[in-house]
């Protein structure tokens, strides 16, 4: 008797070949170009988004230097107007900001914010400051949000 052992079926399979891998880089050139746009735009925005934080440090820290004041115990009228002054020599050429004075000032400044505030409401007391800075508010709360609003919004 012959003892041979049955062929095993397992033995003569053959591997399945794979696919190829596959790269990350796109087959085509649309996509290519696609992803560079893409690439070169958020470039670009972080470029823009460093240069307007760069251009809007003057503003922060006039805030800051506004919450401070308006903090203090006996907070002036003085301390408000010198803040203003020194944030719009920041944002202004010297020479248009420096000669201004009285009315003319209130009146710049509501240029610049797009208001009448300065020259009609609670910025009044911004023109005398100078003269009388010891001079302490009752109510510093509206000339204080009205500085407030012209540090974030005013435009050259």
């Amino acid at each position: 008797m012959d003892k041979t052992l049955p062929k095993d079926p397992v033995a003569d399979l053959i591997d399945i070949p794979l696919p190829a891998q596959i790269g990350l880089w796109p087959e085509t050139w649309t996509s290519r170009i696609a992803i560079a746009l893409v690439v070169l735009g958020l470039i670009a925005a972080v470029w823009w988004l460093a240069r307007w934080w760069h251009a809007n440090g003057y503003r922060r820290a006039a805030l800051a230097e506004l919450d401070q004041i308006a903090r203090a115990p006996q907070p002036t009228a003085g301390g408000l107007e010198l803040l203003v002054r020194r944030t719009a020599l920041a944002a202004f050429p010297r020479d248009v900001i420096a000669p201004l004075t009285g009315q003319a000032w209130l009146r710049f400044l509501d240029r610049s914010y797009g208001g009448d505030e300065f020259s009609k409401g609670a910025g009044r007391a911004l023109a005398t400051a100078p003269y009388a800075p010891a001079q302490t508010i009752e109510n510093i709360g509206p000339l204080a949000d009205l500085v407030r609003r012209w540090i974030r919004t005013h435009h050259a």
